[in-house]
């Protein structure tokens, strides 16, 4: 096989056409004739020798050879403009460190764990994108982020060549505001029976477990209302629309932050947090810091000591009645496991 200069001129004509899967729809997109972008086309298959599109009535379908081009010209532009960001970033005075934050993970559990990167010598510039997992892995792919925190690894057959780092892992706990507390406390868990609550979807690893857990109990609660975004989540729940849970590690911080008080803890779930890189061992300063501080967060409540300095030993009631026991444990690294992305609705 010979191998041309490829002129990416083409391969961004023949992506956008791809994309809009019309030659007319990415005239209007490039600002160019259509007569210009059939030509670059037809001189881009005849230096590859192979078609790149079949036609379908109006429309204009990729062929295997097709797709398989079309894969690699995301990835060589979104690659090229990773790069001048990342040049751009090289001439700024404070060092770029990016993180995709999954959109499960809760928002004070991630302020908590990128605060630190802001607390170095050397001067941070930090980028947050929150989305999906499976968006924020194109943009770690792409080099548009260092990092994701997650809470669950990427699948192993993901095709995707990365790391996952396990920061640790904390119980869940249960909150309302103080009128929805005081009736609900009284027998808990078996209170729950008809409580209004408020939960991650159902086809998230968190309300996958807290409905496994309520079943595995024959509780039946009125759901009211299913979010993948902890933070609506938590806002409903200090509108007094339900109960809700949070990271026992972060017990004391969401009392006051949301003027709601403690439930109880659901006994035997953990949550766990990890790390996701494309390094086995990480070496950018920010993200260093980032899971240092994680591991460290993660790690207070079982030295018996909550995120504020506090004992934790009040007689908080589980799900078995018994007083609490530690509720986070460490490990190091660890791969697999799968999860799917979300959805909201409210039930009346």
């Amino acid at each position: 096989m010979k191998i041309h200069n490829l002129n990416f001129r083409h391969l961004r004509y023949f992506m956008v056409v791809a994309q809009e899967g019309s030659i007319a729809r990415a005239s209007e997109r490039l600002n160019l004739t259509p007569q210009t972008i059939s030509g670059q086309l037809k001189t881009l298959e005849e230096m590859l020798d192979i078609e790149l599109f079949e036609r379908r009535g109006r429309r204009l379908e990729l062929t295997d050879a097709g797709r398989q081009a079309l894969e690699y010209a995301e990835e060589i532009f979104s690659l090229g403009e990773a790069m001048q960001r990342q040049l751009y970033h090289a001439e700024s005075p404070h060092r770029r460190c990016a993180v995709g934050i999954a959109d499960v993970v809760p928002k004070s559990v991630a302020y908590r764990l990128l605060a630190p990167a802001l607390e170095l010598e050397e001067p941070v510039r930090l980028e947050c994108r929150e989305g999906s997992m499976e968006s924020l892995l194109g943009d770690l792919i792409a080099n548009r982020v260092d990092l994701i925190l997650a809470d669950r690894p990427i699948d192993a057959g993901a095709h995707v060549r990365a790391y996952n780092h396990l920061l640790g892992q904390t119980g869940i706990s249960m909150f309302a505001v103080p009128s929805l507390a005081a009736r609900y406390r009284p027998g808990f868990p078996d209170s729950l029976n008809g409580a209004p609550l408020l939960l991650p979807t159902d086809d998230t690893v968190a309300g996958a477990t807290i409905m496994k857990w309520l079943r595995a109990r024959q509780i039946d609660p009125a759901v009211r209302v299913e979010c993948v975004d902890s933070a609506l989540i938590d806002t409903f729940g200090q509108a007094g629309t339900g109960l809700f849970c949070g990271p026992s590690v972060l017990e004391s911080e969401l009392q006051r932050q949301h003027g709601v008080e403690l439930i109880g803890r659901l006994e035997g779930i953990r949550e766990r947090y990890y790390a996701i890189s494309l390094e086995r061992q990480i070496r950018h300063p920010g993200v260093q810091a980032i899971t240092h501080r994680a591991r460290e967060l993660l790690s207070e409540q079982e030295r018996g000591i909550d995120q504020l300095g506090q004992r934790v030993d009040n007689p908080i009631r589980t799900g078995t009645g018994d007083r609490l026991a530690p509720v986070v444990a460490i490990a190091d690294t660890d791969h697999g496991a799968a999860g799917r992305p979300g959805r909201f609705h409210i039930n009346p």
